[in-house]
């Protein structure tokens, strides 16, 4: 028998042991029905998830048995296009176009309803039985894509923005899935940040795991700036040399990954039958840890695994908290007989297919000033000041002055798209808004939700951000404000970002928080930090310089908004309450930016002329 043989006998015989040898509970066939041809797609994607991941096998076991046949799908689409992107016996861009045609079928046959492939055949039957928005995995499929063609990364930086742009929205799904089952409390972490941590240390485990196989076939997907502390370790690795550099860079990224990876308060708060999973996730991530850093030289030829022993010490008792967990919770299963066709094509279809719809025209007929590309801002931050005076002058609550400056937000958004504005960004709720009255907070939030829920600019070309902390916001407006932020992500007209819960002096404080914490790691030195490496530890590090700060309402200061990006800004204050906006105003406000002389310590130049609002 072949190395490759003993290794393939091993995981088939490992996942036996990781698993229950009992078929799939009864209810499980109550989801998939009766239909050969689907449940012969379901079964291969088991198959394929229990052959390839043994561990994401046992992970699925420990879910409800009507929820692992939308788990085996999912899960065998994400190897599915994995495996087409990583077959080097092709070129790359034969890879990358198997994988683009991958996709384009998986939306067509979302509107058909079936499929010939038996991947796609379940997760198409699993999108449109338990109403998933398969849209929101557009982008993730797209970076495998592009993976084809090979990766390198400058930092952690970037290597963290693509792998979580990588595993996110999978994982996401998977949260969606329990949503729709009725399960009280969903996959939702406490925080956004520890569970993108957790997900790193997903990624980076994985990634000393196939290290033998990346690097036979010419790849290395780790930062720079890992390498660059070890000097010689990408030489040897790529020669295949076990050397001190390479076992020390071994040894600092699995300490780093079993850090990510351990989060006390991953499962704070939530339903003890998601907490068992994710629980149970992260013990397997840290065996197959203890397993990298056993393996030494060897780790170079084949990849790791946990012992069988090790393996059923973790799950034999987390079977048992499991089904214990979910007999206390009535699982809702879909009707047998779902819909034949998707109730709506994805949103990144219409985007790439440049389906979306222009702004609809001002209401008089009023076109935006033709500004000079020079002139004409990038980044425009609006401080929306004055709708509670606006109700109280008119006899109103001052809820009804929010409710009024929704219509000038969309007023707005159309202006920009209109002028070519490329970043907007809207000081919401900030952290200190939280004083004010529990009614008008309520209706703040209550209009924010509306906002997200209805979309008016679903169809516009604006790829929604959200900039702030979870902290007290309820949960259904964080889902929906990262729901509209990943389903838009693709979108490449106007970025609009909604600062919510957001303080400035906050935001500086958790980015000198990242910053201690990647110190006390070694991933910085102390001596050299400058201005480039603080932005790129903000929690949007990609949020370009803010060049025109409007405030509304006739006060005449910016209120701990974006304090670093805006330390250059122009400022512009205007009286009019933030309802009576529309977006003559913005085109106003950047008219008057272009007439101002932007130094920045320079002489001062001439300045130029532009044309009118009309």
């Amino acid at each position: 028998m072949t190395a490759t043989d003993e290794h393939t006998s091993q995981v088939k015989q490992q996942s036996v042991m990781m698993t229950s040898a009992r078929r799939p509970a009864k209810s499980s066939r109550a989801v998939i029905g009766d239909d050969p041809a689907l449940r012969a797609a379901y079964r291969y994607c088991r198959q394929q998830t229990k052959v390839q991941d043994p561990a994401e096998y046992a992970l699925i076991q420990l879910v409800p048995a009507v929820l692992r046949p939308a788990c085996w799908a999912l899960w065998a689409a994400a190897n599915a296009i994995d495996d087409l992107a990583d077959d080097h016996t092709v070129p790359a861009a034969e890879r990358a176009a198997q994988v683009e045609q991958w996709i384009t079928a998986l939306e067509r046959e979302l509107t058909t309803g079936s499929s010939t492939d038996p991947v796609r055949h379940a997760l198409v039957d699993t999108a449109l039985r338990w109403r998933l928005d398969l849209s929101e995995l557009h982008d993730a499929m797209t970076l495998v894509r592009d993976d084809a063609h090979g990766r390198r990364f400058a930092d952690w930086s970037a290597w963290r923005a693509w792998g979580r742009d990588n595993l996110l929205p999978w994982f996401d799904q998977v949260r969606d899935l329990f949503d729709k089952a009725d399960v009280p409390v969903a996959l939702r972490l406490d925080t956004q940040e520890v569970y993108e941590e957790f997900l790193d240390s997903v990624r980076l485990t994985d990634i000393l795991t196939d290290l033998s196989a990346d690097l036979a076939q010419g790849d290395l997907l780790l930062p720079d700036d890992a390498l660059d502390r070890y000097p010689k370790a990408a030489g040897d690795l790529a020669d295949l040399r076990w050397s001190p550099a390479v076992s020390g860079l071994i040894t600092h990224l699995s300490g780093l990954a079993r850090q990510w990876g351990t989060q006390p308060a991953l499962t704070r708060g939530m339903h003890p039958g998601p907490a068992t999973i994710v629980n149970t996730m992260a013990d397997l991530l840290r065996a197959q840890l203890d397993a990298i850093v056993a393996a030494g030289p060897t780790l170079l030829r084949t990849p790791p695994r946990p012992s069988l022993l090790t393996s059923a010490r973790i799950l034999a008792p987390a079977r048992a908290r499991a089904a214990l967990a979910w007999t206390l919770t009535p699982v809702t299963v879909p009707p047998q007989h779902r819909p034949t066709r998707h109730s709506a094509l994805p949103a990144a279809r219409a985007a790439r297919n440049g389906t979306l719809s222009a702004p609809p025209p001002h209401p008089a007929g009023h076109h935006p000033p033709r500004i000079p590309a020079e002139q004409m801002p990038v980044h425009v931050a609006v401080i929306m000041d004055g709708n509670g005076r606006w109700a109280q002058q008119r006899g109103l609550p001052r809820y009804a002055g929010h409710q009024a400056g929704a219509a000038a937000v969309r007023e707005t958004v159309h202006g920009a798209l209109e002028i070519g504005l490329r970043h907007l960004t809207l000081y919401t709720f900030s952290t200190e808004n939280w004083k004010r009255d529990a009614e008008e907070v309520d209706a703040i939030l209550d209009v924010v939700r509306g906002e997200l829920t209805d979309n008016p600019l679903r169809d516009l070309d604006v790829h929604m951000r959200w900039h702030g902390r979870t902290g007290k916001l309820p949960t259904d407006v964080v889902d929906l404000l990262r729901r509209r932020e990943r389903t838009t992500r693709g979108r490449t007209g106007l970025t609009l970002t909604m600062c919510i819960n957001y303080g400035g002096r906050d935001e500086i404080t958790r980015t000198a928080a990242a910053l201690a914490h990647h110190l006390r790691d070694g991933q910085l030195d102390p001596d050299h930090i400058s201005e480039k490496d603080f932005a790129r530890h903000l929690p949007h590090p990609a949020m370009p310089d803010v060049d025109l700060l409007w405030r509304t309402g006739g006060e005449q200061r910016t209120s701990n908004f974006l304090p670093w990006q805006a330390a250059y800004a122009e400022l512009y204050f205007t009286p009019d309450s933030w309802p009576d906006i529309d977006r003559r105003h913005l085109w106003h406000a950047i008219t008057e930016y272009s007439r101002r002389q932007r130094r920045h310590g320079a002489a001062p130049t001439p300045p130029s002329t532009t044309t009118s609002v009309s």
